[in-house]
C-alpha cells in the first residue's frame, strides 16, 4: 500500500562566501533557466499545477483517480511469467506518486484559499483521494500480482527489497490475510476513519474566538500587540483572536490581569470542543475496532509496529520515564513561580494555574535573568531574518537558494524559491513561502509538502517541491514584523523539514525524506533549533533594525540559555501530557474504547503530568496532531532527543554550528538518505558512535 504518511496532513554580520540572492528589492529570476539547468542535470522542475476553480480541484482529483485506476489495472492485469521489480513494485510506487501529489496540492487549497468554497471543495476531494489510498490495499488482483513477484524472492538490491518488504507488511497490516467479508469491513472502517481524521481537522482549522477586552484589562501587554492590524476595534476596544497562536502568546505572557489571562485561556482550551470531542471519541472507537480486527492489542501498537519504538508499551514506558526523570526540575519551577505569584499578589498561598505559567516564566525571565522577550524582537525584523537563515543553511549545505517568479500564487505574499547544490548549479528543488496570517488559511507553523522527488520511467529525477506556511506577525505601518527569539526557533525548525524534503535523493518516493518514521521525522527539523540559541550564529543576522550595528549581547544570549533552561523542566512535561495523552486514548481496547469519556481523560493526564485544566473546557478537541499523529506524538520527544545528539557533533566541530563538513555529513547521511534505510542506522553513521541522552540532559540544564 502506499506509505500512509504520504496521504496524510503532516502537522525551517559575518560575511559567507555563499552569495545571499535573496534581498527583498531583486527582481524574481525567471524559473524556465533552471528548469533548463535541471533537464542538463537528467532532472525535471516541474511546479504542481494549482487548481483555480471549484470545478478544476474535482476535475484534479478525479483525473487522477482515473489515470491511476487504469495504470494499476494494467498492472494487475499482466501474466505473472513476465513480472519484474520495473512493472511491480517501481510501477506501483510511480503510479500512486502521482495521486499522492494531487492529494497534496488539494490540501494545500483546503489549508490557505482564499475563497471559502475553494476550501470546502478541496476538503471534500482530499477525503475523496484518502478513501481511494485506503481502497488500494484491498484490490485481490493487484495485491496477487504483486505478491506473485515478491513470492519468487528474486535477487534485489536492498532499496528494492525494502520497498517490497515494507509493501507486503502493508498489505498484511490492511487485513489482507483476513475472511473476504472481515477484509471488507475493515477497509469500510478505514474509509470512515479517513473522513473523520479530515473532520477534526477542519473543525480546526474553522475555529475561532474572538475575545474583546478594555485596555485596562490588557494592561502589561505591549504596544505591538495592540497597535496590531484587525486589533483595535472601534469602540474602543481591543480584540484578541483567541485561535491565533501569536495572539494568545501576547495575552497569557504579557497582561497583568489574572482574569483577562483566565478568560483568554479558556476561551483558547475550549476552541473546536463542541464538535471535536464528539469526533475524538469516535475517532478512538473506530481505531480500537480496526486494531482488534487486525489482531493488535491496541490503535498504539498497530500505529508503533511502523515506527522506532515497535510497541505502546516502549513509547509508553520512553514517556513515563521521563515524567519521572523530569519530576524534581518540574516541582522546582513551579516553586519558583508560585513564589513569584505569591509575592505580586501578596498571598502567600497563591495557586499557579494553567494561565499563570506563561506570564510569571515571562517575569522570570525578566527579573532573574534579564531577558526581556518583546525587547529582543528588535534584532528579529522578519526579512532579515530570514535571509539570515537562507544563508546559514546554504552554507551549512552547500546550496543557493534564488527566488523566482511563480507561475501562480494562492494568496497574495506568497513567494517561489528554487534551490540548488552550490558546487554544481544543478537544482535541487523548490520551495513556496506563506508566512502571514488571514482569513481561513492554516493557523499554525508547518511544512506542506507538495511532491516527494523520485526517479522516473525515463530516469530523470523528479525534483520536489515543499510549501512553508507560517503566522507570523504582520509588519505594520513604519514597523516591520518584528518575531520574538521563540518564532526564529519556529522558523528554522519549520524550514529544516524543507531541507529536509529538498535534499533527499531516494529513488523510490516512498522512501523519500518525509516517509522516515513518525518518531523520527521531527529529529532533523528540530536539531536545527539549536542555532538559534548559538552566538556566532545569531551574529551572523540578528541587529537591531534600527541600527544595525547592535547585536546581542553575549551575556543576553547566556540568559536567554538559563531562562529556557529555568523552564524547560514545565515545557517537556508539557509535551509529555500531550504525547501521554494520545497514548492513554489509543491504549484502550476496543471494549474499553466505547465506554470511554475523551475528554474527561485527557484532562486528567494532563493534570497529573503537568497542571489540571479547567474542568469545562477540553483542549484535546484543538490538538490537530490527534487527527494524524495519533498514537504518535511522543515521537517529538523521542526525536528530540535525538536531535539534541546529533547537534552535539555541530558543537564540538571546529566551525561549530557554521562547520560545512558537518553539514556535508548532515545532508548526505539523514537528509539524503530518506527512509532507504533503517533510520537508527542513518543516525549513527552521522554521529559516528552509539546514541546518547547525555546532550539532551544537559541541554535541559540536568548536569550528570
Amino acid at each position: 500500500m502506499p506509505n500512509p504518511s504520504r496521504l496524510l496532513r503532516p502537522a525551517l554580520s559575518l560575511l559567507f562566501t555563499v552569495t545571499l540572492l535573496t534581498q527583498s528589492w531583486a527582481k524574481p529570476a525567471d524559473i524556465a533557466g533552471f528548469q533548463a539547468q535541471a533537464a542538463q542535470a537528467n532532472a525535471s522542475l516541474v511546479l504542481p499545477v494549482y487548481p483555480l476553480t471549484a470545478g478544476e480541484i474535482k476535475a484534479q482529483a478525479d483525473n487522477a483517480i482515473k489515470a491511476a485506476d487504469a495504470a494499476l489495472n494494467a498492472l494487475a492485469a499482466q501474466d505473472h511469467a513476465k513480472l519484474t521489480f520495473a512493472n511491480t513494485f517501481g510501477a506501483y510506487d510511480a503510479i500512486t506518486a502521482r495521486v499522492t501529489d494531487v492529494y497534496l496540492v488539494i490540501s494545500t487549497v483546503a489549508e490557505s484559499a482564499l475563497d471559502k468554497t475553494m476550501r470546502d471543495t478541496a476538503n471534500e476531494m482530499s477525503v475523496k483521494l484518502q478513501e481511494w489510498s485506503v481502497g488500494l490495499d484491498y484490490r485481490a488482483e493487484l495485491y496477487q500480482t504483486l505478491k506473485a513477484f515478491a513470492d519468487g524472492k528474486p535477487a534485489l538490491d536492498r532499496e528494492q527489497q525494502r520497498l517490497v518488504d515494507e509493501q507486503m507488511r502493508g498489505y498484511r497490516r490492511a487485513g489482507l490475510d483476513l475472511p473476504a467479508a472481515e477484509r471488507k469491513e475493515v477497509e469500510r472502517l478505514r474509509k470512515d476513519l479517513a473522513g473523520l481524521e479530515t473532520q477534526f481537522a477542519i473543525n480546526i482549522n474553522a475555529a475561532r474566538a474572538p475575545v474583546d477586552f478594555t485596555a485596562d484589562e490588557l494592561a502589561g501587554v505591549p504596544e505591538s500587540f495592540l497597535n496590531a492590524p484587525g486589533v483595535k476595534q472601534a469602540d474602543g476596544r481591543y480584540r484578541v483572536m483567541a485561535n491565533i497562536t501569536w495572539h494568545r502568546d501576547a495575552i497569557l505572557e504579557n497582561a497583568r490581569s489574572e482574569a483577562t489571562r483566565v478568560k483568554l485561556n479558556q476561551a483558547r482550551l475550549s476552541l473546536a470542543t463542541a464538535k471535536n470531542i464528539p469526533v475524538l471519541a469516535k475517532l478512538v472507537v473506530l481505531r480500537a475496532d480496526i486494531a482488534h480486527r487486525l489482531g493488535y492489542a491496541n490503535w498504539a501498537d498497530y500505529q508503533t509496529e511502523t515506527r522506532m519504538a515497535k510497541t505502546g508499551a516502549t513509547a509508553l514506558k520512553f514517556e513515563a520515564d521521563l515524567v519521572a526523570g523530569l519530576q524534581p526540575k518540574f516541582d522546582a519551577e513551579l516553586k519558583v513561580l508560585q513564589g513569584l505569584k505569591a509575592a505580586e499578589t501578596g498571598r502567600a498561598d497563591a495557586v499557579v494555574g494553567l494561565a499563570d505559567v506563561p506570564y510569571y516564566q515571562n517575569r522570570l525571565k525578566k527579573e532573574r535573568y534579564a531577558v526581556d522577550t518583546e525587547a529582543l524582537r528588535v534584532y528579529f525584523p522578519y526579512q532579515a531574518t530570514l535571509e539570515g537563515m537562507f544563508a546559514i543553511y546554504q552554507k551549512i549545505f552547500g546550496l543557493k537558494f534564488t527566488e523566482v517568479a511563480a507561475p501562480y500564487v494562492w494568496a497574495p505574499g506568497v513567494q517561489l524559491y528554487v534551490v540548488q547544490d552550490a558546487a554544481t548549479g544543478a537544482p535541487m528543488g523548490a520551495f513556496y513561502l506563506d508566512m502571514f496570517p488571514r482569513e481561513g488559511k492554516f493557523n499554525h507553523f508547518a511544512c506542506f509538502p507538495q511532491k516527494s522527488g523520485g526517479v522516473m520511467a525515463d530516469g530523470r529525477y523528479d525534483l520536489p517541491v515543499a510549501a512553508l506556511m507560517c503566522n507570523f506577525p504582520e509588519p505594520t505601518e513604519g514597523k516591520p514584523s518584528l518575531l520574538k527569539h521563540s518564532d526564529v526557533e519556529t522558523l528554522f525548525h519549520e524550514f529544516g523539514h524543507v531541507m529536509h524534503g529538498m535534499l533527499s535523493r531516494s529513488r523510490f518516493v516512498a522512501q523519500s525524506g518525509f516517509s522516515v518514521p513518525r518518531d523520527f521525522v521531527e529529529a532533523p527539523s528540530q536539531m536545527l533549533e539549536n542555532w538559534v540559541w548559538d552566538k556566532a550564529v545569531l551574529d551572523t543576522f540578528a541587529a537591531d533594525y534600527r541600527d544595525a550595528s547592535k547585536k546581542i549581547p553575549a551575556d543576553t544570549i547566556a540568559a536567554l540559555t538559563a531562562a529556557r533552561q529555568a523552564t524547560d523542566g514545565y515545557f517537556n512535561r508539557r509535551q509529555l501530557a500531550i504525547g501521554s495523552l494520545d497514548l492513554k486514548i489509543h491504549t484502550l481496547s476496543a471494549d474499553d474504547a466505547w465506554l470511554a469519556d475523551v475528554a474527561e481523560l485527557t484532562n486528567g493526564v494532563t493534570g497529573a503530568i503537568t497542571i489540571a485544566p479547567p474542568a469545562d473546557t477540553a483542549w484535546a478537541a484543538y490538538i490537530g496532531h490527534l487527527a494524524g499523529y495519533d498514537a504518535g506524538y511522543y515521537g517529538y520527544l523521542w526525536a528530540k532527543v535525538m536531535a539534541i545528539d546529533m547537534a552535539s557533533v555541530f558543537q564540538t566541530a571546529p566551525g561549530g554550528f557554521l562547520d560545512e563538513k558537518v553539514g556535508r555529513r548532515l545532508r548526505d547521511e539523514i537528509y539524503g538518505a530518506g527512509h532507504t534505510r533503517d533510520v537508527a542506522e542513518s543516525v549513527e553513521k552521522f554521529l559516528g558512535r552509539p546514541r546518547s541522552q547525555e546532550p539532551f540532559l544537559e541541554y535541559i540544564g540536568i548536569k550528570k
